[in-house]
């Protein structure tokens, strides 16, 4: 079966929820808790402040598979920002996803894989640039070979990492090492500081990001009205549910201070059960992780160049499908050169953290796009409608302005001129639609 763009609808429930949650734990839930915990000194704050995170990534997500339903196609914000509001924002959107935030986002996260890859092998520092690197072209290459095979790949990766993620609770019952008293104290002596909760919420926030992948690849997916929202709910409560189990067994394991006196928080849980066993059992869980999550982003963000030059607004090589797998395997392959040359660089780090509250600026745009097209488009048909409306995404929209205000707040030079970098894509934009309306 073919969307109407040329590529495969082949993806299930499964699969697309796989890439959600997938993309979504990589390494944050093994150290974010121990920034979590240093702002408190109380185990029920904390653990409520990751149910927070979860409801409030829930939110968007209901808004995302509203926009997602109606829209099954490929490229995802690129897609709603463009019809909600004019198509200078989806460009911006694909313009930042594509040159920095996803290509910077797996220089990353292979750096991180590479890190942890050397607590269970011999690796020179030296070394890691290269390993990182190799790590992304391996998984390109896998996904090359077509959309079933990343899938695959993206399954197997998740499921991994998600027993593993289950399994710290339940080991944290049942190999002696934990207590009850460390849950104590409850309850703060003194209600906790907004400044505390702010930059506490914001890194929790990021832990959780991830949950609209699926909508990348909407022109691959069967059914998409009905698996498309499915999936972003299903995968939504999924990780919120393993990350506050997970943060409950440090808890028990640590207590509070502890934990926030921890680096890899996860390896210091597990060493409290498992020995030395438990750093090394954290550093593979964390080398899965990592690398599913990078196949996931590998897997879809091919998908919003593919639909931006689909319509004339990217480089005409960007349309290309291989004849039989229907991959677009071209641009799998510049991705991974971009991607490659970050790794190796060194430059990744930077270049998202100036851009990286751009993201939760077009999360809080999708949600109002959802009461847009509402009130302009009221006949569009919608398979799913955003359960909560209109409450949902005004929640979603000020959740978004006050993590990208903290940004500024705390970053000023580096939000300037990630700003910057995303207001670069207005004349590329106008240079690609004066091409497009010159060959029209």
């Amino acid at each position: 079966m073919h969307s109407s763009d040329g590529l495969r609808r082949e993806l299930g429930l499964l699969d697309a929820t796989m890439i959600n949650a997938g993309t979504t734990i990589a390494s944050a839930i093994f150290i974010v808790p121990s920034t979590v915990a240093l702002a408190f000194t109380a185990t029920m704050p904390i653990l409520l402040l990751w149910m927070v995170g979860g409801l409030v990534s829930l939110f968007g997500a209901l808004c995302v598979a509203e926009l997602g339903a109606a829209m099954p196609e490929a490229g995802g914000q690129y897609v709603y920002l463009g019809r909600a509001f004019h198509p200078v924002f989806g460009f911006l959107y694909g313009w930042t996803a594509f040159l920095i935030i996803n290509t910077a986002s797996v220089a990353t996260i292979a750096h991180g894989f590479a890190s942890y890859l050397a607590r269970l092998v011999p690796l020179a520092p030296e070394s890691l640039p290269a390993v990182a690197s190799a790590s992304i072209v391996v998984l390109t290459l896998l996904n090359l070979r077509g959309i079933r095979t990343g899938a695959v790949t993206q399954n197997i990766f998740t499921l991994t990492k998600i027993g593993a993620l289950a399994a710290i609770p339940l080991l944290a019952l049942v190999l002696p090492g934990g207590s009850t008293q460390n849950l104590e104290p409850m309850w703060p002596a003194s209600s906790p500081s907004i400044l505390a909760i702010g930059p506490a919420l914001v890194a929790i926030l990021w832990a959780y990001d991830g949950w609209i992948e699926s909508s990348y690849v909407g022109s691959e997916i069967k059914d998409p009205g009905r698996i498309l929202p499915r999936s972003i709910l299903y995968s939504t409560l999924i990780v919120t549910g393993v990350y506050v189990a997970a943060n409950a067994a440090y808890l028990y394991l640590l207590g509070p201070a502890k934990m926030g006196a921890a680096g890899l928080v996860g390896a210091e849980a597990m060493q409290v059960v498992m020995g030395h066993w438990g750093e090394r059992f954290i550093a593979a869980a964390i080398v899965v992780a990592t690398l599913g999550a990078n196949n996931g982003i590998i897997f879809t963000a091919p998908r919003i160049p593919y639909a931006m030059a689909h319509e004339g607004m990217f480089f005409s090589w960007a349309t290309k499908l291989h004849p039989t797998t229907k991959s677009p395997n071209v641009l799998l392959l510049v991705q991974m050169v971009v991607a490659v040359i970050y790794a190796m660089s060194g430059t990744y780090d930077k270049l998202l953290t100036y851009v990286v509250f751009a993201s939760f600026l077009f999360y809080a745009l999708s949600a109002l796009a959802v009461m847009v097209l509402r009130k302009r488009e009221p006949d569009l048909p919608r398979p799913y409608r955003t359960w909560g409306y209109p409450v949902t995404p005004v929640l979603f929209i000020l959740f978004a302005i006050y993590l990208v205000g903290d940004s500024f707040l705390h970053t000023p030079k580096d939000s300037a001129i990630g700003l910057g970098i995303v207001l670069l894509g207005v004349p590329a934009y106008y240079f690609w639609k004066r091409s497009k309306d010159l060959r029209t």
